[in-house]
């Protein structure tokens, strides 16, 4: 077994600090040229806002960080699927490189459901490496929803 890359420790690490304050655990983090820009969980209950998924925060934060909204020599590393909201702002933002932990078979829109990246209309396509942190992902959604029920 080969360690994890350390943009996904850190995806991670931000993942479980979510759960801590009851959001369901997902971290991502934007790199550029292998440097951490962004790092970012979950936090649609903390804000109140519905679109404040990991990846859109962490889009927003390099973003800022880097004074463009181009975001083309970037990558995103996410320790779940990005749903198709998630994959929208990834087109939007035109970031390179996507990976990804655990799947998401409900509402994963790039390996799963709308497949977001294959459709026709969708203007930019990232290279998707997934599987990447998937067991330790799916760790921390597991024990996060079990804890709930």
């Amino acid at each position: 077994m080969f360690p994890l890359p350390a943009p996904m420790r850190v995806a991670l690490e931000a993942a479980r600090d979510a759960a801590v304050t009851g959001e369901v655990p997902v971290g991502a983090v934007v790199t550029r040229h292998g440097e951490v820009i962004a790092v970012a969980a979950n936090a649609p209950r903390g804000l109140s806002d519905p679109t404040a998924h990991a990846e859109i925060l962490a889009i927003r934060a390099a973003a800022r960080a880097l004074g463009t909204d181009r975001l083309g020599d970037c990558d995103l590393w996410v320790t779940l699927e990005p749903c198709a909201m998630c994959a929208g702002a990834i087109a939007h933002a035109r970031i390179a490189r996507v990976y990804y932990g655990a799947d998401d078979p409900k509402g994963g829109a790039v390996e799963h459901g709308a497949r977001f990246f294959a459709q026709p209309t969708c203007h930019h396509r990232p290279e998707v490496f997934a599987g990447i942190g998937a067991a330790e992902g799916a760790a921390l959604l597991r024990e996060f929803f079990a804890a709930r029920r």
